[in-house]
């Protein structure tokens, strides 16, 4: 299933995650810091939806309070809340 994010108060515009079941097969981040996004991308490929929750998180971005990592964590638990409506 793909499921597509608008993230809020960073450079990234969309952020489409690829999942099947409760794994993240892919993610796509559209701008943003390309470098950083990609070994975000191969670190969490593979990974059960809730563990990449507990690691991005609250990681902050310059003072924004929020970053890419932490609005993938929002695009997620968006992801979950909506399975569960």
């Amino acid at each position: 299933m793909e499921y597509n994010y608008k993230p809020k108060g960073v450079c990234s515009t969309n952020i489409k995650l690829i999942i099947d079941g409760d794994i993240l097969t892919d993610i796509e981040v559209q701008n943003g810091c390309e470098g950083n996004l990609k070994g975000i991308r191969s670190l969490v490929k593979g990974m059960k939806l809730t563990d990449i929750i507990s690691k991005l998180e609250g990681i902050d971005c310059h003072g924004r309070g929020t970053s890419c990592p932490d609005q993938i964590a929002s695009a997620i638990k968006e992801y979950l809340g909506v399975l569960v409506k």
